[in-house]
This record gives structure tokens, C-alpha cells and sequence, in this order.
């Protein structure tokens, strides 16, 4: 599976990774729903993080076509709100 980062680039990642990046996906998504500011931004930079550290970077020359696109780092809470809604970034 091919994740882009906004800002920071592609990452090949293994499928079998998926399921724990959804599982924070739908944390973030409740944390939004419930205005919990400091969990969400823990688990926004958990996610980025995993991908990552357990991702292989893409050379930037390559063109890829993206299964998933997470948003920066520095998303903001109220931006947030558009982008980790319903059933949030990665559909089950």
C-alpha cells in the first residue's frame, strides 16, 4: 500500500499494518467528535509516525498513484474536523 504524508511524501507500506493505522484513524476520529485536543494530536502524530518508522520512503522522482493520503503534521484541531470525520481517513 502506497501512503502519502502532505508535505512529507510516499511511504510503501506492508497491508498487514493497516488494521492498527485504522484503529488509530477511528481513535482520532472520536477524539474530534469529543474535542479531546491533546489525545488527538498524540494519536495524529502516532499515525504519521508509524508510517514512518514502518514505512519505505518513495524517491520523490517516482510517480505513484496514492491509496491513502494523511494529512500534515501540523493539522490543525478545526481542520481536523473536515478530515477525521465518519468513518475517517482509511475506509474499512
Amino acid at each position: 500500500m502506497i501512503i502519502r504524508i502532505l508535505g512529507e511524501g510516499q511511504f510503501r507500506l506492508d497491508d498487514m499494518h493497516i488494521k492498527d493505522l485504522n484503529k488509530i484513524d477511528n481513535r482520532i476520529v472520536e477524539h474530534v467528535k469529543n474535542g479531546d485536543k491533546v489525545s488527538y494530536r498524540e494519536d495524529l502524530d502516532k499515525l504519521i509516525s508509524t508510517v514512518k518508522d514502518l514505512g519505505e520512503p518513495i524517491d520523490p522522482v517516482d510517480i505513484v498513484q496514492s491509496d491513502i493520503i494523511f494529512p500534515p503534521e501540523d493539522l490543525s484541531f478545526e481542520e481536523a474536523k473536515q478530515v477525521f470525520s465518519g468513518t475517517g481517513i482509511i475506509k474499512d
